[in-house]
């Protein structure tokens, strides 16, 4: 499943070709892909058609698109032009609607002129705008049909500050995503908050690093490549964990993180791409996840022979050095 780099891969991607432009037709090739938009298919294709985008935003795992209704406000058809410019205007009222994109275990959003043939899988057509050297259509692909799109309100943040990370910040939340906490790489992000909640938390640190409602984005593969480089076990007692502690992991989580954007994600098939359909590479550069009998890097280069361990984790897998992540006695889940 995407973690947050790779929805960011796709945020940043998506966000050149769509920000500014109308959304001139809606086809709906497969309802199950709009199955979490209970109005049916009338009704997303209804308001979606004739909506301006004016931003691709992500909080965690979680991606939307605030819309504009052209038809209802004359000052974002002025702005409706090739390479867009500000995707909102100073005079245009805020949004209330977006687009939620949920990419599941294989959802793809891809860009393509609509010379370029069907994809097998392809689910939702979105026809766009002219633009200059833009691709004319976003599809929304998806082979296992855990992902889909859907529209939402959008609410006020509690703490008045931007709802997620966009080229234009607005205090505003996808109502689906206002119940999980800042990701690491939010500017906004507390650490005091953090470590206060995850000190009360009594459980085991990996168990609260894939707690969406404490810190958001962090998915197994990341908590694994976080927690080696911090060297800390997975079920070391969070009320346990000093500051400094706290702080390292979590410096270390923005750390792999950052390097997996680089590496424009972690694909290890061909389900995850970019919106160009460019498969990551971040996976070369793992150092715990998937590596079980493999030597551990730290300690080899240490002259240390210690081979990565697999151990099940909540229907999972989580992968440490037995010599450089020991596993505390009082350790939990």
């Amino acid at each position: 499943m995407p973690e947050l780099p790779e929805v960011e891969v796709v945020r940043r991607g998506l966000v050149n070709w769509v920000r500014g432009r109308t959304i001139t037709a809606v086809e709906v090739l497969d309802p199950r892909s709009i199955r979490r938009h209970a109005l049916g298919t009338e009704d997303f294709t209804g308001n979606l058609e004739g909506a301006r985008v004016l931003d691709v935003v992500r909080r965690g795992k979680f991606l939307w698109l605030p819309l504009a209704d052209t038809a209802a406000d004359p000052d974002t058809r002025s702005a409706d032009v090739a390479g867009s410019g500000d995707a909102v205007s100073g005079n245009a009222a805020a949004p209330s609607v977006a687009l939620m994109a949920h990419l599941g275990m294989s959802g793809q959003l891809l860009m393509q002129d609509a010379a370029v043939a069907d994809e097998k899988h392809l689910k939702i057509r979105l026809r766009l705008s002219p633009a200059a050297g833009m691709p004319e259509q976003l599809r929304f692909v998806d082979q296992r049909i855990f992902g889909g799109l859907f529209l939402t309100s959008l609410i006020p943040t509690p703490d008045g500050r931007p709802g997620g990370l966009a080229e234009t910040p607005l205090p505003l939340i996808a109502e689906e995503a206002a119940h999980i906490a800042r990701d690491p790489l939010d500017p906004y992000f507390s650490f005091e908050e953090f470590y206060r909640r995850l000190r009360a938390r009594r459980t085991g640190l990996k168990r609260a690093l894939l707690d969406q409602g404490l810190v958001s984005g962090i998915g197994n593969i990341y908590a694994d490549e976080a927690l080696w480089l911090a060297r800390l076990h997975y079920a070391r007692p969070t009320d346990t964990l000093r500051r400094s502690e706290a702080l390292r992991v979590l410096d270390a989580a923005r750390e792999v993180m950052t390097d997996a954007l680089a590496a424009g994600g972690t694909s290890f098939d061909s389900l995850y791409v970019n919106v160009n359909g460019a498969s990551g590479y971040f996976e070369r550069s793992l150092n715990a996840y998937g590596r079980e009998g493999l030597e551990c890097r730290r300690c080899a280069g240490a002259g240390i022979v210690s081979l990565m361990k697999r151990e099940q984790f909540m229907n999972r897998s989580s992968y440490t050095c037995p010599v450089c992540q020991p596993r505390p006695r009082n350790g939990r889940w």
